[in-house]
């Protein structure tokens, strides 16, 4: 009897109770579970309504329930769905009969998604991108999400792959008629011109994308300055909520505090961070290391002063903002060079701010949702085919066979980034970031 991968089961929707469970069964067995449960086999792809009962305990609940026919499925194998009523006792009933079933066992994270991949489903590209949509938090995300699980990239990435293959054809029909000059050298022309042309395809796609790929962790920057300039006072007013203990005393804030925030559609993390002074205090010292660590790691730096204060030099790195806070306590309201004027109490100039940000995180992210590249892999794998493409043009002279090795390795980091060739050691890595049940 030949090999069969088990059939695996998994709440496929949100955390019970709610209104509606779906549960989801994939594998050979998966027929066998719907039988067992609703006594027939429903009709392909049409829902239908079954009371779901267990052989041993009897009916579990009214469901609507589906079959998939392997190949036509989300999987590429057989698939049964039961959308049933979400309440923990109904979900637990059902788990238990399904557990009873011969061959039958609760999924791992993302095994659906791998079968899918393994099953030709989708490339790479695009199971990461149903991951990065399952866990976008703002708009912009979810539309960069879309666009990966949509298959822009690997379907770009494969139609590299087929035109550099066809310029190693013409590279290697040329070995075979190494004896004959004319006809090795009329070969490698077109074979470099499209290597040439495609090298500058990919390198523009890089630099459309920038530091696209940033957009899936958001953009971090850090509120700093001397205590009690009005730093959480601003990380407040900018979360809308009371995320930050704020007080007349110096050295409130002793730990670095984070708030997620939705600008515009852009992920930003907002970090307040321990006013910087000297102090005795070996708790507030720790908190002034951490503080100048994490703005020196930013993104972006907003020095927190007073109209009048001073700027003192941070390690090289990320841009600084001076923002000159309490103008509502002064008569004359300063704004310094490059900086911002604002009243955290009040309000008054944080829209100005605001509108900076998100200029700020736009042009950082390099068109961002636009872009094709989505994570630090695939801006690797990219420029390894590029490095790749870029020597094959430059090492004709040491013959064609040396040119052809450099088109196998672009070929190669191309198959890599589709998840086609050798990407056993990266899978299990990416999957299990997915959660159960998909």
């Amino acid at each position: 009897m030949p090999f069969q991968l088990p059939t695996i089961y998994a709440l496929a929707s949100g955390r019970p109770p709610s209104a509606i469970a779906i549960v989801r069964v994939s594998g050979p067995r998966a027929a066998a579970a719907l039988e067992s449960l609703c006594g027939r086999l429903p009709r392909p792809r049409m829902a239908t309504l079954a009371t779901l009962a267990a052989p041993d305990t009897g009916p579990i609940d009214q469901a609507v329930a589906l079959w998939f026919p392997a190949p036509h499925s989300a999987t590429g194998e057989d698939v049964a769905e039961f959308q049933l009523h979400g309440g923990r006792a109904v979900i637990a009933a059902l788990f238990a009969a399904l557990g009873k079933i011969d061959g039958l066992r609760p999924a791992e994270p993302g095994e659906f998604t791998r079968r899918a991949f393994e099953n030709g489903k989708l490339d790479l590209t695009e199971a990461e991108g149903l991951d990065d949509l399952i866990h976008a938090d703002t708009d912009r995300q979810r539309r960069h999400a879309l666009r990966q699980l949509q298959g822009l990239l690997g379907h770009r990435a494969q139609t590299w792959r087929k035109q550099i293959i066809e310029a190693m054809a013409l590279v290697e029909a040329g070995i075979d008629f190494a004896d004959e000059g004319d006809v090795s050298a009329e070969l490698m022309a077109p074979a470099l011109q499209r290597v040439e042309a495609l090298k500058n395809e990919i390198q523009e796609t890089l630099a459309a994308s920038a530091q696209s790929e940033r957009l899936r962790e958001g953009l971090q920057v850090a509120i700093a300055g001397p205590p009690n300039a009005g730093k959480s006072t601003l990380l407040n007013r900018l979360a809308r909520r009371e995320a930050a203990i704020v007080s007349p005393h110096a050295g409130t804030t002793r730990d670095v505090i984070e708030v997620h925030l939705d600008l515009d559609g852009y992920p930003v993390t907002l970090i307040d961070t321990a006013g910087l002074r000297e102090t005795n205090d070996p708790v507030e010292q720790e908190g002034v290391r951490r503080a100048r660590a994490r703005a020196e790691a930013a993104d972006l730096v907003l020095w927190m002063c007073e109209s009048d204060g001073d700027v003192p030099p941070l390690a090289d790195g990320a841009p600084l903002w001076v923002i000159r806070n309490k103008i509502d306590l002064v008569s004359a309201q300063t704004k310094g060079d490059g900086g911002f004027a604002i009243s955290a109490a009040t309000g008054q100039g944080v829209d100005e701010l605001v509108g900076a940000l998100v200029d700020f995180a736009r042009d950082f992210f390099g068109g961002g949702e636009a872009a094709l590249v989505s994570r630090a892999r695939h801006r690797s794998l990219l420029a390894e085919t590029v490095e790749a493409l870029e020597r094959a043009g430059q090492r004709v002279e040491e013959g064609d066979e040396i040119v052809a090795e450099e088109l196998r390795i672009a070929i190669h980091a191309l198959g890599r980034l589709l998840g086609r060739v050798d990407v056993e050691e990266i899978l299990d890595s990416i999957f299990r970031e997915f959660c159960i049940g998909k």
